[in-house]
């Protein structure tokens, strides 16, 4: 049986943190210096959601300002997603730079094995090809769409993508993307998923 796991999990606080020993660390870490992921990316492209919904999950005509239900992420339209087919089996994100695989070979692999095979592939004339972050592989989600969830000019599966972010409450698992629906989830390291390789751009 397949274990997977939820996007968000609950986290345990360790007793005894006096509520100073918190506002002090808050202040450490508002002011420490963080390097921002997303920095290099001009912009983020927004996320493909265009619809607004109920509590239940029913479609809804999207609130206005101070309505109730205000502020969902159709109502936030940011920029955007630009993708070149190279022609050569590859595509090129315009707004991020990455190259990636256009399409995956078929084959699902173990964890270890999507990493590997990244690492030692030589594909479209370049050997600089890895296993995508969780963020990158979030980056290429399109929310407006699904089955599978992702713009067409690629060719996907309906199915996980392997990330090469391991999770960090456990290491027999790692990150991947449910193409499905865009879902993000930590998965056995052992199941066998499918792999879309990615590499930096000029």
């Amino acid at each position: 049986m397949e274990k997977t796991g939820g996007r968000y999990q609950k986290i345990k606080a360790n007793g005894g943190c006096s509520m100073r020993r918190v506002l002090l660390l808050g202040v450490v870490l508002l002011a420490a210096p963080v390097p921002v992921r997303a920095a290099d990316w001009k912009p983020l492209p927004d996320t493909g959601q265009t619809k607004c919904y109920d509590t239940i999950g029913n479609e809804m005509t999207c609130p206005a300002a101070g309505q109730y239900l205000y502020g969902q992420d159709a109502q936030y339209q940011g920029a955007t997603p630009a993708y070149q087919d190279n022609g050569n089996q590859t595509v090129t994100d315009q707004k991020s730079g990455l190259v990636w695989m256009k399409s995956d070979d078929g084959t699902g692999r173990t964890w270890q094995g999507a990493v590997d095979y990244c690492s030692g592939l030589v594909f479209a004339g370049q050997s600089d090809w890895r296993l995508p972050s969780r963020f990158e592989l979030d980056s290429i989600v399109d929310y407006g769409r699904s089955y599978p969830a992702i713009n067409p000019v690629f060719s996907c599966q309906s199915s996980f993508y392997w990330s090469a972010i391991p999770y960090a409450g456990d290491p027999v698992y790692a990150w991947g993307i449910y193409f499905n629906d865009g879902g993000d989830h930590w998965l056995d390291k052992i199941n066998k998923y499918y792999v879309r390789c990615v590499r930096a751009g000029l």
